[in-house]
């Protein structure tokens, strides 16, 4: 009897060995990584690459401000589990709870993780225009979500600021710390606004700025709005951006990796237009752009960016 129980138990150990080396090693939990950009102000930044289920669509950059009485959030996440991973990389910071989430973005994972901090008597707020844009966005934003998180969009209760502030521009001041909310033309979306500190010279800007990789140009993104947004980002002289995607950094990367190439498209693709170039030959003469080469999917979406930003350039006019 030891003799076989010993052999069962060796069968089974075997057996478990070549399933685990099978599997791979086992992946790490998901976390956001916290980047201090000044006093009291910390970017949360998510995966720079895709959005998967590994990182509940936490592929963008929020972040947070701890003021005297209490933490402001900017942004929530995409689903409540992604606001879970917020809260707890803010409470590593600090003990101090959250008081308000500010949502400056029209996209999934900027708000959709709002119903986590709502359910525990946390502020949502926004801009009237940036809500509207949610709703108005936010079936499709859905099915997106749906492939390429699968099961965990169930979870999510699409919850909106309250009350909406119908202005383009409005102070606010929680524990001594005054914030402008303000939309300049939009982003990604023409509802995403951005949140400028004037004191501590610091701008969280959503979709308006990408770092280290290359910004997506939709169907639906108002390009020349998105480069008026840009320069009124410019003209506030900044010494810190938080961009909607990507590490922190200062105007001169912000230049690099996101205003240049608006300019770049936007001056580039006008010139095609008055010389009466077709679509596929404004394509082909901007393809190679060096200056550009340095950004995280620049190979995907670069041809892309041209195409609509073409597209939209023509209708414009």
């Amino acid at each position: 009897m030891y003799f076989w129980e010993t052999f069962m138990k060796k069968i089974f150990m075997f057996f478990f060995l070549i399933i685990s080396l099978l599997a791979g090693p086992a992946q790490a939990a998901f976390e956001l990584e916290t980047q201090k950009v000044t006093d009291n102000v910390y970017a949360l930044v998510g995966e720079i690459g895709p959005r998967t289920v590994h990182n509940h669509a936490l592929n963008n950059t929020l972040g947070f401000v701890v003021t005297d009485r209490a933490v402001v959030l900017i942004g929530s996440g995409a689903t409540p589990k992604a606001a879970e991973l917020v809260e707890k990389a803010i409470m590593q910071v600090t003990d101090k709870p959250v008081k308000w989430v500010i949502n400056i973005g029209v996209q999934d994972h900027h708000w959709m993780g709002n119903s986590y901090f709502a359910d525990k008597g946390v502020e949502i707020i926004a801009l009237a225009r940036t809500v509207k844009g949610q709703q108005a966005n936010v079936d499709d934003e859905l099915q997106r979500l749906t492939r390429e998180i699968h099961d965990e969009v169930t979870t999510i209760k699409p919850v909106y600021a309250p009350h909406p502030i119908n202005a383009d521009t409005i102070v606010l001041n929680l524990g001594g710390i005054e914030m402008q909310l303000n939309w300049s033309g939009g982003g990604h979306f023409m509802q995403d606004a951005t949140l400028w500190l004037p004191k501590q010279k610091v701008i969280f800007t959503g979709d308006v700025v990408f770092h280290e990789r290359m910004l997506g140009i939709q169907p639906h993104t108002p390009v020349l709005q998105l480069q008026k947004a840009f320069h009124a980002i410019e003209a506030l002289k900044p010494d810190h951006i938080i961009p909607g995607h990507g590490h922190a950094g200062n105007l001169a990367q912000a230049r690099r990796d996101t205003g240049d190439y608006i300019d770049f498209l936007v001056n580039n693709v006008k010139k095609s237009l008055v010389d009466w170039k077709d679509i596929g030959e404004t394509v082909n003469s901007l393809e190679d752009a060096p200056a550009f080469k340095h950004l995280k999917f620049y190979d995907g979406w670069h041809r892309r960016n041209i195409n609509h930003t073409y597209l939209y350039l023509e209708a414009a006019q």
